[in-house]
């Protein structure tokens, strides 16, 4: 499974509705189940963002489909990163043909 980094921004509805956001959230869990992905984390920030989610989905095309299934709601904008754990990065880089350069 991949890993991702999913920033939130509440829309005007959203924040407007604010409370109801625990049942969102819920349900979000629920169908990223369903489609074989899974919500890892769910972090309120404060700054620029207003929400961070840490998830698992099999694929990229997995995770766009469940950010435009629920951008589609009106409630938050999100910015999806695709992340590497520690492992991956030390996978990638010691894939690296080394190159001299001079400095």
């Amino acid at each position: 499974m991949e890993t991702y980094i999913t920033l939130l921004k509440f829309t005007d509805q959203g924040v407007a509705s604010i409370q109801k956001s625990d049942a969102r959230l819920h349900e979000i869990k629920h169908v990223f189940k369903k489609m074989k992905a899974e919500v890892v984390d769910f972090y309120l920030t404060l700054g620029e963002y207003d929400a961070v989610v840490i998830s698992k989905a099999p694929d990229a095309e997995t995770i766009a489909k469940l950010a435009l299934m629920i951008g589609s709601q009106g409630k938050i904008r999100t910015v999806t990163l695709r992340s590497f754990p520690e492992e991956e990065f030390r996978s990638i880089i010691s894939a690296l043909v080394p190159k001299k350069v001079k400095l």
